[in-house]
């Protein structure tokens, strides 16, 4: 697998919506997903997918019911919708190629993407 590529981040005024995509290129992709790192904080997960989707997607209580996964598997790519985007939101959100899901948390195994800004004004 090549490094995730993530894409779609910008500023909205809270309340809105921003959709990210990450592309990986390169052979099947297993679970992937979404951290976030706001400023002074430290990384957090926000979302991860499995290969087949649909059910088999876990979200951090902080973004449950205003984030939603979802992926393309034909594009290697995985999606993530925010919705009713707050100020709490703001921050760089990194694209993992690899996810492991335990007790409902997701912890890093593959590569990063760069990341893409997501700024939440009040």
């Amino acid at each position: 697998q090549g490094q995730p590529v993530e894409s779609g981040g910008g500023s909205v005024q809270a309340g809105g919506s921003l959709r990210l995509s990450c592309a990986v290129s390169g052979g099947p992709i297993s679970a992937m997903g979404w951290f976030r790192q706001a400023p002074g904080k430290e990384q957090e997960f926000v979302a991860a997918s499995g290969w087949s989707g649909g059910t088999n997607t876990y979200y951090a209580n902080s973004v449950k019911g205003r984030f939603f996964i979802s992926r393309d598997n034909a594009k290697n790519t995985v999606y993530l919708q925010m919705n009713n985007l707050t100020f709490e939101d703001t921050a760089v959100y990194y694209c993992n190629s690899d996810i492991r899901v335990r007790e409902g948390l997701g912890l890093p195994f593959g590569s990063w993407g760069q990341g893409t800004q997501v700024t939440v004004s009040s």
